[in-house]
């Protein structure tokens, strides 16, 4: 494609020729929870089901090696996406959450000892809070979090001095699912360096809308899920340094994760299959691989700057709207992401009405609770944008939201 041709972008998704209710199209505004599929990706996964279907590995006949090439041949694709040294360094898990907690039952288990510090941010999905509270009931290791500010930015001066307390993990978000803010990875992963920590990103908000080059940033972990990047749900991504993965112990016990076995002990495979026991998503795989596909012809940065363009309107047009207060910095500084209030209509009123037209938002604190209480809120409406909107639904949303203040007076 030579330029950017959303409405030959929208043909691609079958889901957006849908009718919600009879003479009225979906408005599909919640990509940020999960994007839609391309026909290009459902077509692929019907075609290994169809073709090629077989486990993987283990078998010596066609299918069983026509499954392993596309299982693996996805792995490889996936470490070019994201410019992993190496694909023994792509560990397929279910979702971000799974990478995350591999980080935190692997690496941390094996690492951290009670009083150890673990940096954390107030804008952290609860994907990126759970796992480290459970490991403080387990071990007592220390947590502390980089403040948001009232524009949605992280204080990075906040955090220089928390650095000076040496902890021994910085986690932390590439982009809010909330605010939208893009986080300056290079210069948090740099600066936890220099104070002797490791780094681990939730990337699932990132990956899908930006080109992330994980050597570039020098992430130790990063960790994203194909569903929120035009794959399929149930599959997902933890990256690593070899050095660190190789170092830690297995997460999950079974086949496939293993080279030998005897009645009283077992030897580890190696990398990347060391984290993957038994049967994996063979099918989501080759659908995620043809996901990253999908994207890369297209080009990261054209879907970056489109989505920008978008996201400039949508906060310039509900800004106009009376009684909306939007959450989060500048559109120069945040992904597709549009959480706003309404006065006197709670989130989910104003979710459910513009479903009346088709219009899907999210609402709730989009498992965000710390960041939403930090705002003085319980929850928030959120309107969020990928490759396949365009500027017409911003208008049909703040036409949605005019028509919401009618109806509550």
């Amino acid at each position: 494609m030579n330029s950017f041709n959303v409405e030959q972008i929208r043909n691609d998704f079958p889901i957006l020729k849908r009718e919600a209710r009879q003479g009225v199209c979906v408005i599909y505004l919640d990509s940020t929870a999960t994007s839609q599929k391309p026909v290009q990706v459902i077509e692929a996964m019907n075609d290994y089901y169809r073709r090629s279907n077989a486990n993987i590995h283990r078998g010596v006949h066609t299918l069983a090696e026509e499954a392993t090439t596309l299982y693996e041949g996805a792995r490889e694709r996936i470490a070019k996406f994201i410019n992993a040294a190496s694909s023994r360094e792509v560990i397929y898990t279910r979702n971000t959450t799974e990478s995350i907690n591999l980080v935190a039952y692997s690496w941390a288990r094996a690492n951290l000892k009670a009083g150890d510090l673990v940096i954390l941010t107030e804008m952290e999905h609860h994907s990126n809070l759970v796992p480290w509270h459970m490991l403080q009931m387990e071990r007592g290791i220390e947590l502390d979090f980089i403040p948001v500010t009232e524009d949605g930015l992280l204080d990075l001066e906040a955090y220089k001095s928390l650095l000076d307390r040496r902890p021994k993990l910085v986690s932390f978000t590439h982009m809010s699912n909330v605010l939208g803010t893009i986080n300056p990875a290079d210069e948090i992963i740099r600066l936890a360096h220099d104070a002797g920590a490791i780094t681990l990103v939730d990337g699932a908000q990132s990956v899908p809308h930006l080109s992330v080059d994980v050597q570039a940033l020098d992430a130790d972990f990063y960790a994203f899920s194909a569903h929120k990047m035009c794959g399929p749900t149930g599959i997902g991504v933890l990256y690593g340094k070899s050095a660190l993965l190789d170092a830690m112990p297995p997460f999950l016990g079974g086949g496939d994760m293993i080279k030998e076995v005897k009645l009283r002990s077992f030897r580890a495979n190696s990398l990347p299959h060391k984290f993957e026991a038994g049967t994996p998503a063979i099918a989501e795989a080759v659908g995620f691989g043809a996901a990253v596909d999908y994207l890369s012809a297209i080009g990261m940065e054209r879907i970056a700057a489109y989505e920008h363009e978008i996201t400039e309107y949508a906060l310039d047009r509900l800004e106009e709207v009376p009684g909306v207060k939007l959450f989060g910095p500048s559109a120069d500084k945040k992904g597709g992401v549009a959480a706003f209030t309404l006065d006197g209509v709670h989130p989910h009123d104003v979710a459910q009405i513009l479903d009346q037209d088709g219009i899907a938002v999210r609402a709730g604190h989009h498992c965000a609770q710390p960041l939403h209480e930090k705002f003085g809120i319980p929850a928030t409406s959120r309107a969020s944008f990928y490759l396949y909107n365009t500027k017409d639904e911003v208008d049909m949303l703040v036409n949605g939201i005019y028509k919401v203040k009618e109806m509550f007076g």
